[in-house]
């Protein structure tokens, strides 16, 4: 049955689109040419806007060729026609009758003195609305992702971090959930690596939703980020491609086209990447005896070589039933193949730093990753403006397969160590309903009302494999470190919101209740462990409008962080063997209460956005480094009767305590001239965790361990735009993450930039794009952790520095051109309009 309903809704769609509604209204052709007023030459992507004065949101219209002329299709009816250009005054002919073919002959666009001398292109700047329960950043077109993927857009977001292992952070807390145009995605489901196929072009704006009211999901107690992904309502077809190439090997290429007709949108985004990522680490560990005393040396090199191969695909289309009612369906697919491998140098040394041994561990692992996804939106809206219902159905499968072989071997004697196997594949089922009611209701429409559901379903499974490869080939399984895991998920929510604004005053309440039931079985050993249970989420929504430039926002909300896969997943990596990491299936969620107050103020040429935070989180993920008990013996050749004893340690998350966490954001955006943005944002937080470890250390004895903390962290960024003569655009980005610390380690403090030059080209319908990530090769973590009877210092970086040389052309699509996405984009928006 399960399999049998994406199928059924998908053949419905297929009908309803191929039968479509029996419309007999007749088409007009609308054409005009437009001119430069004072040159008298043609303006070349003119943008004509025909909006229906009997359906306000029904918009439709086209540009102009080479020549300054246009020609459109529309039904016959009355319309509030525009024509424009960028900083030229608009046209307008407001509530115009369109009966037959219409000839609007001539329109002399002037310039817009004005706007010339305090706007910059819409395509070109990132500008921020302040809405009452979230911040809407137009990423534009930044220089400096040009050939990235969504993770380095994310990574330029006030707010926002992105780490040397792509792990995303709102805020500096990694509970964050990632939507795709306001739902759940396959893209975003299994690993910080499969979002990153997703290309930075697609991108249309990000909405930071530090404080998600009662409409959207529980998950995620520092927020929520929707990707809002690019859809054309220009009529006609129109699309770009984008080439790119980097060193490290970074090749691929992208192809966006849309095609819009009077009852039809098409779209497509695909992309095919090749991608080779260095990274390193280095680990110095310090083994200490029961006495404290010294006892060994032994220091980790470890090179990273990531190589990829990704396809994605994303095609869908919109069918306009009438008027009022749209239905859209998507298919998203994406696969990768990846050829990993690690080389571990272990240097060993005694108490008074005399080498011993030298061994090399290496890896390759062989990746296969493909995420499969199929969406249904529909779309009714009423007579009354605002007042609308939509159902969503998504189904997704992610699968991602791991298969490892480690070899080792002590060198100088060519000792070699017994070779290890991983098979490791996960494998992630997921359905969604959600149905969602606006009722707008009052003077004016000033107040409004909301109803919905949201079911989620998602079954993962987790196949892992360790063991012994002989040197016939022959595999024996370890079953200490073998098993199957299934985890099962099932949350049902209903909420409901009321809303009004009252003058100045916005209020918005919301009540959110969800049922969750899951089910966490270990096959071979034949463990279950089930959890259910209900959850209520209250949020409350104030805001004052001081004027059109200056507003004020309050709000609360309840939260949660359930634990993902490769949270609970409870069979260790292997990359070393005396420096592991496991999962914790007995994991619970953790739950926030989240308080914001916000303000945002604009002047002429000043952006000044800030708020204050306070979050109190219980039953807080806390990874945590503690001995197994065992230990690596190294056959030592100058002292066979003393092997090298090597301590195991593993890094494994828990249920701490209780997190307190209260700070301050600041954002400010200036453009002092045209084309000229500098961006400066500062977010700096307190963090106090309480709470108790029992674990058994290395002797058998059991050690009570107090990690209490508190802890100051900060991070800034700060972006550059300008134009260069010649016409070339210059960006540049720094990035600082201060010093921070948890309950046993200390992170050091992190310093990294960007740059990017780029010029337009082939009379505007091209760009060339030159940008260097990572400028001076410094986005490493550095951390100092320190255990009972371990003292370890580490470095880490994911990738080294890139640089990338772009190329992308545009055709019947203006350099400046706002791309929106409209009906059926399904992002999550039906906020009522107050200010931004």
């Amino acid at each position: 049955m399960k399999r049998l309903l994406p199928i059924t809704l998908f053949f419905i769609s297929l009908l309803t689109f191929a039968q479509g509604p029996q419309d007999n209204q007749r088409l007009v052709k609308i054409t005009g040419t437009v001119l430069d007023e004072e040159t008298k030459e043609p303006l070349e992507y003119a943008t004509l806007v025909l909006q229906s004065v009997r359906n306000p949101d029904k918009i439709t219209g086209g540009i102009t060729n080479a020549e300054g002329k246009f020609e459109v299709e529309a039904s016959a009816g009355n319309y509030n026609i525009s024509i424009e250009y960028i900083s030229f005054r608009s046209h307008k002919l407001p509530n115009y009758s369109l009966r037959s073919d219409t000839e609007l002959g001539i329109i002399n666009l002037g310039l817009d003195v004005a706007q010339l001398e305090g706007i910059e292109l819409v395509g070109e700047r990132t500008t921020v609305e302040l809405r009452l329960d979230k911040k809407v950043y137009n990423v534009g077109s930044d220089l400096t992702v040009k050939g990235g993927s969504v993770t380095d857009v994310l990574g330029n977001v006030p707010s926002v971090n992105v780490d040397v292992e792509g792990n995303i952070s709102l805020r500096g807390n990694e509970s964050v959930r990632i939507l795709i145009n306001g739902k759940p995605s396959a893209l975003s489901g299994l690993s910080p690596e499969a979002l990153q196929q997703l290309p930075a072009d697609a991108i249309e704006k990000v909405e930071v939703i530090t404080n998600p009211s009662a409409r959207y999901d529980a998950e995620g107690t520092a927020g929520i980020l929707n990707i809002i992904l690019k859809q054309s309502k220009t009529a006609g077809l129109n699309g770009s491609v984008n080439l790119y190439a980097g060193n490290p090997d970074n090749f691929g290429g992208a192809v966006s086209l849309n095609l819009r007709r009077e009852k039809l949108n098409f779209f497509t985004n695909t992309t095919y990447r090749y991608r080779n990522g260095p990274g390193n680490a280095l680990f110095e560990q310090e083994n200490f005896d029961d006495n404290g005393n010294t006892r060994n040396y032994q220091n980790e090199i470890r090179k990273y070589d990531r190589k990829d191969k990704s396809f994605n695909t994303n095609i869908g289309f919109e069918f306009f039933l009438d008027e009022n009612s749209s239905i859209t369906n998507s298919l998203v697919f994406g696969r990768s193949n990846g050829d990993n491998t690690v080389a571990v140098d272990f240097f060993n040394f005694d108490a008074n730093r005399n080498p011993t041994i030298q061994r090399n561990r290496f890896t390759t692992e062989d990746e296969f990753e493909e995420e499969v996804q199929y969406s249904l939106n529909y779309q009714k809206k009423f007579d009354k403006d605002g007042h609308e219902l939509t159902f969503d159905y998504q189904y997704s499968k992610g699968t991602d397969d791991e298969d490892s072989v480690i070899s080792e071997v002590i060198l100088g004697d060519n000792i070699a160590l017994d070779t290890e196997k991983t098979l490791n594949a996960e494998t992630q089922i997921t359905q969604l309903l959600q149905l969602d009611y606006v009722l707008p209701f009052g003077s004016d429409n000033q107040s409004q009302f909301e109803l919905g559901y949201r079911g989620t379903f998602n079954n993962n499974n987790t196949d892992f494999d360790f063991g012994i490869l002989q040197d016939n080939g022959a595999f024996n399984s370890d079953p200490n470190f073998s098993n199957e895991l299934n985890y099962k998920e099932y949350v049902n929510a209903a909420y409901t919101q009321l809303g009004t604004k009252i003058d100045k005053i916005s209020i918005l309440g919301g009540l959110r209740v969800e049922a969750s039931d899951i089910e966490i079985e270990l096959l071979n050993n034949n463990e279950i462990s089930k959890k259910n249970y209900v959850n209520w989420f209250p949020s409350l929504f104030l805001g004052y409008e001081f004027s059109e430039k200056e507003q004020l926002t309050l709000s609360y909300s309840k939260r949660l962080r359930r634990p993902r896969s490769r949270f609970i997943n409870p069979f260790p990596s292997r990359s070393s063997n005396t420096n592991l990491f496991q999962g914790n299936p007995d994991l619970d969620p953790t739950f926030t209460n989240a308080f914001d107050l916000g303000y945002l103020k604009r002047w002429d040429k000043i952006t000044f956005n800030t708020s204050g935070y306070f979050n109190r989180s219980t039953g807080v993920f806390q990874f945590i480094t503690k001995e197994t008990g065992d230990f690596v013996s190294i056959e030592n050749p100058d002292d066979p009767e003393n092997p090298i004893v090597v301590p195991v340690q593993a890094m494994t998350p828990i249920n701490l305590a209780t997190e307190d966490r209260y700070g301050m954001e600041f954002t400010t955006t200036y453009t002092p001239l045209r084309n000229w943005r500098l961006t400066w944002n500062v977010n700096a937080f307190q963090r106090e965790t309480q709470g108790d470890y029992i674990y058994t250390n290395s002797n058998k004895e059991e050690i009570v361990q107090n990690f209490d903390s508190k802890n100051f962290s900060w991070f800034t960024r700060f972006s550059a735009k300008l134009p260069l003569p010649g016409k070339i655009d210059f960006q540049t980005n720094f990035f600082y993450m201060g010093a921070s610390k948890n309950a046993q380690s200390n992170n050091k403090g992190m310093l990294s930039s960007d740059l990017a030059l780029s010029k337009d080209v082939l009379n505007k319908k091209g760009s060339i794009s030159l940008n260097v990530g990572d400028i001076f090769n410094t986005r490493k973590r550095r951390r100092e952790t320190r255990t009972e009877n371990v003292l370890s210092y580490s470095e880490f970086q994911w990738r080294e520095r890139q640089v990338t040389l772009s190329f992308q052309y545009r055709f019947n699509q203006p350099l400046n051109q706002k791309q929106r996405s409209g009906p059926g984009s399904g992002n999550g928006d039906n906020d009522m309009d107050f200010g931004g």
